[in-house]
C-alpha cells in the first residue's frame, strides 16, 4: 500500500501497538505526527522512523488526561500542517483490577480522563484539519472492553467505563461526520499480544490489528468500514 504524503496523527506511539502503527504508516511513505506522555521516548521513536524512511515522523508530548496538554499538542500539529488525513486515537491509560476498590482515586481519574475527555478533546481540536483533507479518517483503537456484554478482560471497571465512553463517541461521530466524507473506523480487539504466531489457535497479535487499520484506511472512499470486531478464541486466563 502506498501512503506517500499521507499525514497521520497517532497518540500513545512511544511503545507497543502505537509505535508499531507509526512504523507501519511511515514504512509506506506517510508523514507521522506521534505523541506520548514521555517526550524523550516519542523523540527516540520519531528519530528511528525518520532515519529508516521513506516516511518521516515528528514527536510531541501529549498527556491525554490533561486538557491543556491536548490543546497544546493539537495546536503544534496545526503549526506543522494545513490538513490531516488520518487521526488514530490509540493512546489510553490501562488499569488492571477485578474489584472497583483495586484502583486508587488518582489512577481511576487518569484512566477516565485519558480514555474519555482527552480523546474527545483531541478529536475536536483536530477536526478542522481533518475537514481540510480529501481523504479524512478517524481510527479509534477501542478494545473489546467497549463492547456491550464483554466480561473476559482483567481490566479495572474504570478502564471498561473509559472504553465505553470512547465507543459512544465513535458511534455518534460515525453517523454525524459521514455526510462530510469523514470515515470513523473503530476496532474492538480483545486482549492481544505484541508478538506471536499468527495462527488460528493462537492469541491475536498487534500486527494483525495493525493490518486491519491499514486495510480500512486504504479502501476507496466509497467503502466505509465502520467497525472491526474479533473472536477471542483463547481466554487470557486459560
Amino acid at each position: 500500500m502506498d501512503l506517500d504524503g499521507v499525514r497521520v496523527v497517532i497518540t500513545g506511539a512511544a511503545r507497543g501497538t502505537g509505535r508499531l502503527l507509526a512504523e507501519a504508516f511511515a514504512e509506506r511513505g506517510a508523514q507521522v505526527f506521534l505523541s506520548a506522555r514521555d517526550l524523550a521516548a516519542a523523540e527516540q521513536v520519531a528519530d528511528a522512523i525518520s532515519r529508516r524512511g521513506p516516511g518521516r515522523a515528528h514527536a510531541f508530548r501529549c498527556d491525554l488526561a490533561v486538557p491543556n496538554s491536548v490543546r497544546v499538542f493539537a495546536a503544534a500539529v496545526a503549526d506543522r500542517t494545513s490538513h490531516l488525513d488520518v487521526l488514530i486515537n490509540n493512546g489510553a491509560a490501562y488499569l488492571e483490577g477485578q474489584d472497583l476498590t483495586d484502583g486508587s482515586d488518582d489512577a481511576i481519574e487518569s484512566v477516565m480522563a485519558a480514555g474519555g475527555t482527552g480523546t474527545v478533546l483531541l478529536t475536536k481540536h483536530l477536526l478542522p484539519l481533518l475537514r481540510a483533507s480529501s481523504r479524512p479518517d478517524v481510527v479509534n483503537m477501542i478494545s473489546a472492553c467497549g463492547e456491550v456484554g464483554h466480561r473476559r478482560s482483567g481490566a479495572h471497571p474504570a478502564f471498561y467505563a473509559a472504553k465505553h465512553a470512547h465507543a459512544g463517541l465513535a458511534e455518534i461521530l460515525s453517523y454525524r461526520l459521514r455526510p462530510e466524507g469523514i470515515r470513523v473506523i473503530s476496532l474492538f480487539p480483545p486482549d492481544f499480544v505484541q508478538d506471536g504466531p499468527r495462527q488460528a489457535d493462537s492469541d491475536l497479535t498487534a500486527r494483525s490489528v495493525i493490518d486491519c487499520v491499514l486495510f480500512a484506511v486504504g479502501q476507496p472512499r466509497d467503502c466505509f468500514i465502520r467497525e472491526f470486531h474479533f473472536e477471542q478464541v483463547r481466554s487470557p486466563y486459560a
